[in-house]
């Protein structure tokens, strides 16, 4: 039985070959062979023969710890001056806070729970968008554009941070405790639920989806579509800093535009009082307060923290997908 090959810079073009010729390109579907008894037929890879799925799983998983961990400190600097934009005003401040309340140490706090939050995050957001562009595939027929990859990334971001949102909620309270205010994960969950009930872990959720789903589609999309277009240029195996760039520029095009939500999101995270204060009031204080630049207070350590922690994200997921050998659809 003949198996599949896919001409380099041809995204639209199958051939019949006797061996199997693997490239790395922006927009591959991959296929399988059918033998009928007389003609070898190739079809597009469909949900039904997909072995994939684990393959994204792991490497999406594995990204997302390494990226996180490596940008732990500057993501408490970036949650500190959300919350506590007033009383510490710089990143250095963030930083001397941090060293008297608890020593280095206290630069990865909340790092575990982080871990925890972000592997299985990760992996779900890369294998939901992986089978959703097939399904949108086998029902158009034709090549994904960047319209469909954003629809395709919203779902799949919104679908993985609704699964893992109350280890979001839990993350943000570690960043911000005190020393020995939690003996751990099981310890403050209790705490969390005894004080302010289940409603606690969902706080800030609609926040987070409104922002969310525009987030992950334009990251996804420009990452994708940026990717795509150097490789129908330049044809074969793209370096790996191509990830790096691609990475980098569809983060701080998301980030840009959706970073007011992303602040309120924070704030509701923060608040231990009940009833939690709607959106649009959370809106209005912030802007009465510290005005409209306060909208994007802690952007800059976001950048300094999401830049990087993204786009070693889609590195090493990259690296990691192309040695287990998982094509992109």
């Amino acid at each position: 039985m003949a198996t599949s090959s896919i001409p380099k810079g041809k995204d639209s073009c199958l051939s019949t070959t006797s061996s199997v010729n693997v490239t790395e390109t922006p927009i591959v579907v991959a296929s399988s062979s059918v033998n009928n008894g007389k003609n070898n037929i190739v079809r597009p890879r469909s949900l039904m023969d997909n072995s994939n799925w684990w393959k994204h799983v792991i490497a999406g998983a594995f990204a997302g710890g390494v990226s996180r961990t490596v940008t732990a400190p500057l993501d408490r600097v970036k949650v500190l001056l959300q919350v506590q934009g007033a009383q510490l005003v710089s990143i250095r401040g963030c930083y001397y806070y941090m060293i008297k309340e608890g020593g280095v140490r206290s630069f990865w706090m909340g790092n575990g729970i982080n871990v925890m939050k972000v592997a299985p995050e990760n992996a779900l957001k890369f294998t939901f968008h992986d089978q959703i562009k097939l399904i949108m595939h086998d029902q158009m027929k034709s090549e994904l554009g960047f319209v469909e990859r954003f629809i395709s990334g919203s779902i799949a971001g919104s679908l993985s941070q609704t699964v893992i949102y109350p280890m979001e909620v839990l993350k943000t309270r570690f960043c911000l405790r005190k020393t020995g205010q939690y003996k751990g994960l099981l310890d403050a969950i209790m705490k969390i639920y005894h004080a302010e009930g289940v409603r606690a872990f969902y706080k800030g959720y609609i926040a987070n989806l409104l922002g969310i789903i525009p987030y992950a589609g334009i990251d996804l999309a420009t990452y994708e579509t940026l990717k795509k277009m150097y490789i129908q240029r330049h044809p074969g195996n793209p370096p790996l800093g191509l990830y790096l760039v691609c990475g980098t520029v569809s983060n701080i095009t998301g980030v840009c535009i959706v970073y007011p939500l992303t602040l309120i999101r924070t704030r509701l995270q923060a608040q231990t009082t009940n009833p939690m204060m709607p959106i649009y009031k959370v809106f209005k204080k912030i802007i009465a307060e510290e005005g409209y630049c306060g909208l994007y207070r802690g952007i800059l350590p976001n950048f300094l923290k999401c830049t990087p922690a993204v786009s070693i994200n889609y590195f090493v997921y990259e690296f990691t997908r192309i040695l287990l050998g998982a094509e992109m659809s």
